[in-house]
């Protein structure tokens, strides 16, 4: 009777075991993108759409972030706010992301972080405009440098230059505006004088009038353009083709090869301010940027089979900060994970040494961006 039970019990134990299900792989890593991979700035949105997955992808096959596996869930927003927000939402309240990367433009991060800052995630936008991050707001942070450092730059350029009286041409909206109306704020800092003021809309195809009305303003040293997609393209051609030959200035919205294609020939001399991602091979051997800048440009053009985009790099470096915040916390809490995206600090990074604090959520200053000058179809370092 004794061995009997005995064999009961062990019975009994086998099929309890047998009913354990096995453990549960652990949930993956949830990090949610809006782009705009399609649309006007779709220039923006495809490379960093790319860059998010071949990353994502890579980090995965090295065994994921804390044991876990890193899932990505990409929207297209086409460039609108409207639908930024949209599934910015969705990202948060149906997905269950744990932490945001997106925003091409200056107008669909605003608008996403309407709904991400209440809903206390994370989110690093790609975006240009300073608003994002001014005043600062506790659940976002950005990675690409703001559109007032890029007056800044142009405006000591042009200070170096003797060119101190100036006309500004931007377009009437979104990342635009906001460089327009940074512009005129630091202006007066740099002795900048501006004797004209032109606005367009994105989606103008001509902007003769305005360019006319600039070549005819008496004293004007040269043009500072503020736009990005199309629109600068226009601006370039417009300007050419009026026999205007005062220096021309763009803003580090332009900084692809999609907008050298567009603006053809008449490109050649424009000068704009950019991460040292685009020079790479141009950057001293003492900048300790280069080594970085150099193998993500290597990389990237050998796996996609087209130039280097700081936009792809833009999305490289939001990636590479919410990780290492991730590890550097020990778990996906969205309040812990904001704390330690704070915290992060001599972060080197495509777009310069990142270093952030409670007060400065992008953590980047002027000495992260170049001048350069297109020259024959490529970029030459200026500054």
């Amino acid at each position: 009777m004794a061995r009997l039970g005995t064999m009961l019990c062990a019975l009994a134990f086998g099929a309890t075991v047998a009913a354990t299900p096995p453990a549960l792989a652990a949930e993956p890593i949830k990090i949610g993108s809006f782009l705009s991979v399609t649309g006007p700035a779709s220039f923006l949105g495809d490379p960093e759409k790319r860059t998010l997955e071949r990353e994502v992808d890579r980090l995965n096959a090295d065994g994921g972030v804390l044991g876990r596996k890193i899932q990505l869930v990409v929207y297209d927003d086409g460039g609108r706010p409207d639908k930024a927000a949209t599934f910015a939402r969705r990202l948060i309240e149906s997905d269950k992301v744990d932490l945001l990367i997106g925003g091409s433009t200056t107008g669909t991060s605003m608008a996403a972080i309407k709904v991400a800052e209440p809903a206390h995630v994370p989110f690093i936008s790609l975006a240009g405009g300073v608003e994002i991050i001014e005043p600062v707001k506790a659940w976002v942070f950005k990675t690409p440098h703001t559109d007032r450092m890029a007056a800044e730059k142009v405006f000591a350029d042009m200070k170096a230059r003797g060119l101190t009286k100036i006309a500004m041409i931007s377009e009437d909206a979104g990342f635009g505006k906001s460089g327009h109306d940074q512009s005129l704020k630091v202006a007066p800092a740099y002795g900048i004088q501006i004797l004209a003021d032109e606005v367009y809309s994105a989606k103008d195809p001509d902007v003769t009038a305005q360019l006319t009305k600039i070549k005819n303003t008496p004293g004007v040293q040269a043009v500072f353009n503020f736009g990005f997609g199309q629109s600068p393209a226009v601006v370039t051609r417009d300007y050419r083709q009026l026999g205007i030959a005062l220096p021309l200035y763009e803003s580090h919205g332009v900084a692809s090869k999609e907008y050298i294609r567009l603006a053809g020939p008449a490109a050649e001399g424009v000068r704009f301010p950019a991460a040292g991602l685009l020079v790479a091979d141009q950057l001293p051997a003492s900048d300790p940027q280069k080594p970085v800048v150099t193998a993500f440009k290597k990389d990237y053009e050998a796996a996609f089979k087209s130039e280097v985009s700081t936009f792809a790099g833009h999305a490289y470096d939001a990636l590479e900060i919410a990780v290492a915040a991730i590890r550097r916390a020990g778990t996906v809490d969205k309040a812990a994970v904001r704390n330690e995206i704070e915290k992060t600090s001599g972060y080197i990074g495509t777009g310069g040494r990142v270093s952030m604090s409670p007060k400065d959520h992008l953590g980047l200053n002027l000495s992260a961006f170049h001048m350069v000058e297109i020259h024959n179809g490529g970029w030459v370092l200026v500054d």
